[in-house]
Protein backbone atom coordinates (compact mmCIF):
# COMPACT_ATOMS: atom_id res chain seq x y z
CA UNK A 1 0.00 0.00 0.00
CA UNK A 2 1.69 3.19 -0.84
CA UNK A 3 1.36 5.78 1.70
CA UNK A 4 -0.87 7.74 0.17
CA UNK A 5 -3.78 5.19 0.29
CA UNK A 6 -2.35 4.04 3.77
CA UNK A 7 -3.12 8.02 4.54
CA UNK A 8 -6.43 8.08 3.49
CA UNK A 9 -7.53 4.72 4.90
CA UNK A 10 -6.14 5.81 8.25
CA UNK A 11 -8.16 9.32 7.77
CA UNK A 12 -11.47 7.38 7.21
CA UNK A 13 -11.08 4.59 9.82
CA UNK A 14 -10.45 7.15 12.72
CA UNK A 15 -12.91 9.62 11.42
CA UNK A 16 -15.54 6.88 10.17
CA UNK A 17 -15.98 8.59 6.40
CA UNK A 18 -16.31 5.80 3.74
CA UNK A 19 -13.40 5.19 1.43
CA UNK A 20 -15.14 6.17 -1.65
CA UNK A 21 -15.58 10.13 -0.20
CA UNK A 22 -12.27 10.82 -1.81
CA UNK A 23 -12.25 13.09 -4.82
CA UNK A 24 -8.45 12.84 -4.76
CA UNK A 25 -5.06 13.31 -4.00
CA UNK A 26 -3.00 16.31 -5.51
CA UNK A 27 -0.38 19.20 -5.09
CA UNK A 28 -1.57 22.61 -5.66
CA UNK A 29 0.21 24.74 -7.63
CA UNK A 30 2.73 24.51 -10.66
CA UNK A 31 5.87 23.16 -8.77
CA UNK A 32 7.14 21.10 -6.22
CA UNK A 33 8.12 24.62 -4.62
CA UNK A 34 4.63 25.41 -4.47
CA UNK A 35 3.21 22.65 -3.75
CA UNK A 36 5.74 22.83 -0.33
CA UNK A 37 4.86 25.98 0.16
CA UNK A 38 1.21 26.10 -0.07
CA UNK A 39 0.22 22.66 0.93
CA UNK A 40 1.71 24.30 4.64
CA UNK A 41 -0.37 27.06 4.20
CA UNK A 42 -3.35 24.88 4.10
CA UNK A 43 -2.13 22.25 6.98
CA UNK A 44 -1.65 25.55 9.35
CA UNK A 45 -5.29 26.81 8.16
CA UNK A 46 -4.25 30.04 6.32
CA UNK A 47 -5.07 29.24 2.77
CA UNK A 48 -9.01 27.68 2.82
CA UNK A 49 -9.57 28.44 -0.85
CA UNK A 50 -8.11 28.11 -4.77
CA UNK A 51 -9.14 29.44 -8.06
CA UNK A 52 -8.32 27.70 -11.47
CA UNK A 53 -9.25 27.63 -14.90
CA UNK A 54 -12.73 25.83 -15.59
CA UNK A 55 -12.14 23.03 -17.72
CA UNK A 56 -15.27 20.93 -18.08
CA UNK A 57 -18.18 20.35 -15.82
CA UNK A 58 -16.62 16.99 -15.47
CA UNK A 59 -13.46 18.57 -13.72
CA UNK A 60 -14.92 20.26 -11.48
CA UNK A 61 -14.93 19.78 -7.63
CA UNK A 62 -18.11 18.34 -5.53
CA UNK A 63 -19.09 19.96 -2.49
CA UNK A 64 -18.80 17.46 0.33
CA UNK A 65 -16.01 15.66 -0.98
CA UNK A 66 -12.38 15.24 0.21
CA UNK A 67 -9.07 15.32 -0.69
CA UNK A 68 -5.61 14.80 -0.19
CA UNK A 69 -3.19 17.32 -0.36
CA UNK A 70 -0.05 16.72 -1.51
CA UNK A 71 3.42 18.59 -0.88
CA UNK A 72 6.68 19.19 -3.00
CA UNK A 73 7.44 15.59 -3.06
CA UNK A 74 3.61 14.35 -3.48
CA UNK A 75 3.31 13.11 0.26
CA UNK A 76 0.49 13.43 2.11
CA UNK A 77 0.02 16.06 4.30
CA UNK A 78 -3.34 16.75 5.33
CA UNK A 79 -7.27 16.18 3.87
CA UNK A 80 -9.73 19.03 3.21
CA UNK A 81 -13.45 19.08 2.86
CA UNK A 82 -15.05 21.07 -0.13
CA UNK A 83 -17.06 23.97 0.98
CA UNK A 84 -18.27 26.04 -2.03
CA UNK A 85 -17.78 25.72 -5.32
CA UNK A 86 -18.78 28.82 -8.13
CA UNK A 87 -17.75 29.17 -11.70
CA UNK A 88 -17.18 32.97 -12.95
CA UNK A 89 -15.35 35.12 -15.36
CA UNK A 90 -12.16 35.74 -13.40
CA UNK A 91 -13.14 39.49 -13.33
CA UNK A 92 -15.56 38.35 -10.78
CA UNK A 93 -13.41 37.12 -8.09
CA UNK A 94 -14.19 38.54 -5.26
CA UNK A 95 -11.34 40.12 -2.81
CA UNK A 96 -12.91 37.84 -0.30
CA UNK A 97 -11.77 34.90 -2.10
CA UNK A 98 -8.25 36.66 -3.13
CA UNK A 99 -8.28 37.04 0.80
CA UNK A 100 -9.04 33.28 1.92
CA UNK A 101 -6.11 32.06 -0.72
CA UNK A 102 -4.06 32.73 1.71
CA UNK A 103 -1.02 33.72 -0.45
CA UNK A 104 1.66 36.41 -0.56
CA UNK A 105 0.48 39.53 1.53
CA UNK A 106 -3.43 38.73 0.91
CA UNK A 107 -4.20 41.92 -0.96
CA UNK A 108 -6.46 41.35 -4.18
CA UNK A 109 -3.66 43.45 -6.15
CA UNK A 110 -1.22 40.71 -4.82
CA UNK A 111 -3.11 38.14 -5.59
CA UNK A 112 -5.14 39.43 -8.98
CA UNK A 113 -1.20 39.72 -10.60
CA UNK A 114 0.04 36.31 -9.25
CA UNK A 115 -3.18 34.15 -10.68
CA UNK A 116 -3.29 36.65 -13.86
CA UNK A 117 -0.03 35.69 -14.70
CA UNK A 118 -0.02 31.96 -13.86
CA UNK A 119 -3.28 31.76 -15.82
CA UNK A 120 -2.25 33.21 -19.28
CA UNK A 121 0.68 31.22 -18.93
CA UNK A 122 -1.46 27.76 -18.35
CA UNK A 123 -4.10 28.96 -21.23
CA UNK A 124 -1.64 29.45 -23.56
CA UNK A 125 1.02 26.60 -22.60
CA UNK A 126 -0.98 23.65 -21.37
CA UNK A 127 -4.43 24.52 -22.69
CA UNK A 128 -4.02 26.37 -25.97
CA UNK A 129 -6.31 29.51 -25.43
CA UNK A 130 -5.97 32.60 -24.40
CA UNK A 131 -6.45 34.28 -21.24
CA UNK A 132 -8.63 37.39 -20.58
CA UNK A 133 -10.74 38.92 -17.73
CA UNK A 134 -13.80 37.08 -19.01
CA UNK A 135 -12.14 33.28 -19.19
CA UNK A 136 -13.97 31.36 -16.60
CA UNK A 137 -12.45 29.93 -13.24
CA UNK A 138 -13.77 27.83 -10.65
CA UNK A 139 -13.48 29.33 -7.10
CA UNK A 140 -13.67 26.44 -4.50
CA UNK A 141 -13.45 26.86 -0.97
CA UNK A 142 -12.24 24.37 1.84
CA UNK A 143 -11.76 23.42 5.53
CA UNK A 144 -8.98 20.88 6.48
CA UNK A 145 -10.16 18.00 8.20
CA UNK A 146 -7.27 15.96 8.92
Amino acid sequence: MNSISKFWNEFCQKNKIAPNALEGAYAFGANSHDADVLSDLINRGIKTATTSIYISADDLPVVGMYSIVLDGNNQPVCVIKNETVEIMPFKNVSEKHAYLEGEGDRSYESWRKVHEAFFTWECKEELGKKFTEDTEVVCETFTKVG
